[in-house]
Order: C-alpha cells, then structure tokens, then sequence
C-alpha cells in the first residue's frame, strides 16, 4: 500500500494541536512537577523549547524529564510557541520561580539575551539544547546535533549523482540551527556545478507554513527540481504543496531530522533522504549535564551529537516506526 504523506500531514497537525494545547496547560499553571516523590529541599530545572509542536522536542523533554524525576525535583515546562516575546516572558517568570538550571532552544538566538543575562547574574546554570544562543559565554553548556554538518550531508548526497538541480530552501532564519543547516548545505553544493539555488523562502520549520509558501513560490513559474526542508516538519508541508500542484514525481526533497514520517516518505521514494538527529541521545546528556551543574562538577562547553545520513540505501538499520 501506498504511504499516505496526506494521513501524515493530518496527523501531524493533529499531534501539534495536542502538544500545544498541552504546552498551554504548563503554561497557564505556572510549570509541572513531574516528581512524585519530591525531595524537601528540591532542586527546580526550568525548561523552555522554541516550540512543542515538533515531536523532537517531544522525546528530547521526556527524557530530561524522566531524569529530574528520577532526582526528586521539580520540572517546569513552559511553551512560547515560536514566540519569542513569550519565551522571554516565561523564562523571566521562571527566574521569579528560582530555578536553578535553565534549559533553553532559543526562538531566536539574538534577543533571548537580556533573560539569559539575568539568569546569569541570578546564579542560575543555563544549558542549551538543540540551537545556539548569540553570546556563547552566557551558557554553562551547550548540547546540540551537527547542525552544520547536517547540511553539508545533504549537499552533497544531493550533488553527488552530477544532474543539474535547482534547489528550493526551506528556512528558519531566527533559529542558530536552522541556519546552520542551509549554510552547511550551501557551502556543500558550492563545490559542485550541477547545483543552482533557485530561492530561498521563510517557513520557521512548520509544516503549516512551508505549505502555503511552497505554493505561492509554485504559483510564481520560477523554475526548480529539488527542496531542500531544514526540518522534516517543512519537508511534509513541501511534499502536500508539490502533489497539490501535479509536480512531486519531478522534485526531489530533502529533509533534516530522521523523524518517522520522513522515512515512511523516503520508503516510498517520496523523499531522497534525510539527515538523522538523535533526541533520545540529546535529552540524556541534557539530563547528565543537569546534575553535574548542580554537583558543581566541570562540564563540557559544546557537546555534538553527530547527524547520520538516510537514504533508501540504508533506511532497513533504522526503521521507520520511531525516532533514533
């Protein structure tokens, strides 16, 4: 049987409402507490991704969470939503909580700034996952996948066959990581001639956006045969776009994440591959990074967790049916 990409988008949507309604909840209660056998004197970790919407990000906090209750904390999540005046407001609202550690994806890596400032001013460990912030200094560790070389992966498994492609990217300009990839891509394909960069469009890695855009560049006529999606999430939006325009079987797509439906499009031989992060890996070096902070122990500044290509070649050693 045929994958059904549509069921996918249905069903992503769906999963990202739940999430978010979800990430409302911990928003409006002021945090949750995970712990059931919660120490007296508790040690309070606050958590703040870009967005919940993405099952990345999903695996990645159950794992630290898992952890902080193993510990007896507390655990507070809050949720901005891709709103970046919102998560400086809520990591605010945790420093009036006194946490202790801070875990953070920036929405945009500049402006997160004058929080992370004070938290630092305030004694609290601040960790960063998946993304970078612009003053490196300001954080006690940052844990993130090769976001570059993610890119670079992709670039040149796209350019390696020698046909002449022109490349549409999916970007989201605001977030370190997604930068990363594109440039990474970028400065792959530069050593190639087949490879063109027919456009450049803005769709903050949801799938819900990187349709629609997708769409109007169609509408344009500009002419292209491949997408390169710095998310898996933009990469299925892409996909709906180019069946609803007559054009998937003549472009190819290219993707970031190694999330399930990727590879189910990738079996398929709807997609060409995808660069493959590991967010059980992530969140439990998150979690030991945590408790060496807090045990006043040294720690690394950047920790890499290295990005595997998947292609149809080797699809069969990772599955389609769960992350990595």
């Amino acid at each position: 049987m045929r994958f059904d990409y549509k069921k996918i988008l249905i069903g992503a949507i769906v999963a990202a409402d739940i999430l978010v309604g979800a990430a409302m909840l911990y928003f409006f209660c002021g945090g949750v507490d995970y712990s059931v056998d919660q120490k007296i004197s508790c040690h309070k970790i606050g958590v703040s991704y870009m967005t919940m919407n993405n099952e990345f990000y999903t695996i990645l906090n159950e794992e630290i969470a898992a952890r902080v209750e193993s510990e007896g904390d507390m655990f507070m999540l809050y949720d901005p939503a891709l709103d970046e005046e919102k998560q400086l407001e809520q990591i605010n609202r945790m420093l009036d909580e006194k946490i202790d550690v801070l875990v953070v994806t920036p929405v945009s890596w500049k402006t997160l700034t004058p929080a992370l400032e004070r938290a630092k001013n305030e004694g609290v460990r601040i960790i960063v996952v998946d993304s970078e912030v612009y003053d490196e200094n300001l954080a006690d560790c940052t844990i993130k996948s090769d976001n570059y070389n993610a890119g670079v992966q992709i670039g040149s498994f796209a350019a390696a066959d020698g046909r002449k492609k022109r490349f549409v990217l999916l970007t989201h300009n605001t977030a370190k990581s997604g930068i990363d990839r594109i440039e990474g891509f970028k400065d792959a394909v530069s050593a190639y001639d087949n490879i063109e960069i027919a456009a450049e469009l803005e769709c903050e890695g949801q799938l819900e956006l990187a349709e629609p855009v997708m769409n109007e560049f169609i509408k344009t006529g500009q002419k292209f045969d491949a997408v390169f999606a710095l998310n898996d999430l933009a990469a299925v939006g892409a996909v709906a776009a180019l069946e609803e325009n007559g054009i998937l079987a003549n472009t190819e797509i290219y993707g970031v994440d190694g999330a399930p439906d990727a590879k189910g499009l990738i079996k398929e031989n709807i997609m060409k591959a995808t660069a493959a992060q590991f967010p059980t890996e992530i969140g439990k070096k998150t979690g030991d990074v945590i408790y060496k902070l807090l045990a006043g122990e040294s720690v690394e500044k950047q920790i890499l967790v290295p990005t595997e290509l998947i292609s149809s070649e080797n699809l069969d050693r990772y599955g389609v049916e769960r992350w990595q």
